[in-house]
């Protein structure tokens, strides 16, 4: 970790700009693109003050590097994205993705998505991660020259692994319960804080009323009129601070949202291991068959109901030339099997290895980063309650005076 990248560089995406122009269709159309801002380290630390290197990327180039690294690095939980559109949103606010307010959390998500990979201890070194940061243009020409896309597995291939694996390994599927979990127990807690952002508003709007009840009806009494103009004064206060706090609450749900698409990350290293265990199955399945047909053809009896058997039954037996030729290609591939098996079995080893320890160090980050969004929240929550405890106690000194 000491070595990561971002010990060594400033990453920030510091602005967000409107833009409009066509896409590969010839269509006109209107997108966000985000100013990456990086500085060397090394530099500042010497006195010196390193110059600011800048760039524009788009959400979509930001897909396409995260494509990249889950394709290239299947064994390891990749960070998402923030969402391109607006999920899980109370209400009140803009599910626009064109929103200001949006625009600016997913850049807030970005840069975190940037300085996830920058911490990561292998993703960090990436060459193709450090072009995104620092190279203007001939960056997708360089990711598409990796041929990573054929390297990528279709879902259908996945599916089918998934249904026809005969030995599933059990710390796999017990990652796929933990992922799925992960999931259900994390929409829960955004459903919830949803339903609680929603009675605050109503608390909020409820002293908001109260606050120009005060206001007329200081209007009209002489004696009284201070004292309610002051409570009033308050009132309004305290409910015109609601949209901050619902601004506040909205960077907790992102902070939540993150380890939600966290869960499809972990099940995507498990469709992996799923397709590579399927494959080791089909060809230990191939080897035995060829050595069964090896071992038939030899001693000249048939075991299993065949085409063949039958043919050879019914136009006569071959010749003992056809038979050995037979034999030596069937050798030769059971030689070329038994070594593709063994690669097989060596790299799903690898794999389990590399997997497991990027899933400890996955589960170490998430427990360190609930644990700390969840107790700010509570702080948060806390702390507006004393403010609401303050208004009232300031509003009974004001009616005291009275």
């Amino acid at each position: 970790i000491e070595d990561c990248l971002a010990k060594k560089m400033e990453i920030t995406v510091s602005e967000a700009e409107k833009r409009t122009g066509r896409n590969a269709m010839n269509i006109q159309e209107t997108y966000t693109a985000y100013l990456i801002e990086t500085r060397a380290v090394e530099s500042q630390s010497e006195g010196q003050c390193a110059p600011v290197d800048s760039l524009w990327r788009r959400y979509s180039e930001f897909e396409l590097l995260r494509n990249y690294l889950s394709v290239t690095y299947p064994h390891i939980v990749v960070p998402p994205l923030p969402e391109k559109r607006a999920d899980f949103v109370w209400h009140k606010l803009s599910a626009d993705n064109m929103d200001p307010d949006f625009v600016e959390r997913r850049r807030i998500g970005l840069e975190n998505f940037l300085l996830r990979v920058a911490s990561h201890p292998v993703l960090c070194q990436d060459k193709i991660f450090y072009a995104f940061l620092t190279q203007e243009g001939g960056w997708k020409e360089m990711v598409n020259e990796t041929g990573f896309q054929l390297k990528a597995d279709s879902r259908l291939k996945a599916l089918n692994a998934t249904f026809r694996v005969k030995n599933p390994d059990k710390r796999f599927t017990e990652l796929k319960h933990y992922s799925d979990e992960l999931q259900s127990v994390i929409s829960h807690l955004l459903r919830v804080r949803a339903r609680v952002a929603d009675r605050l508003y109503g608390v909020y709007k409820v002293h908001g009323n109260y606050g120009r009840v005060f206001s007329e009806w200081s209007a009209i009494e002489k004696e009284m009129g201070d004292g309610l103009q002051s409570a009033g004064h308050h009132m309004d206060v305290y409910a015109a601070s609601i949209d901050d706090i619902l601004e506040e609450e909205e960077h907790y749900a992102d902070q939540l949202k993150e380890y939600l698409f966290y869960a499809e990350a972990l099940r995507a290293v498990c469709r992996k291991h799923e397709l590579m265990q399927y494959d080791l199955e089909m060809a230990a399945q191939d080897l035995t068959s060829k050595k069964q047909q090896c071992e038939e053809l030899a001693t000249g009896t048939v075991r299993t109901f065949s085409l063949k058997g039958m043919t050879s039954k019914l136009f006569g037996q071959e010749t003992p030339e056809q038979r050995e030729a037979k034999i030596k290609v069937l050798e030769e591939q059971i030689q070329e099997g038994e070594e593709q098996l063994k690669s097989k079995n060596l790299e799903g080893r690898d794999f389990v290895k590399s997997a497991w320890a990027d899933i400890e160090r996955f589960k170490e980050q998430k427990n360190h980063d609930l644990k700390e969004a969840l107790i700010s929240y509570a702080v948060m929550q806390i702390s507006m309650c004393k403010k609401g405890i303050q208004v009232w106690t300031n509003a009974k000194e004001c009616f005291s005076k009275m």
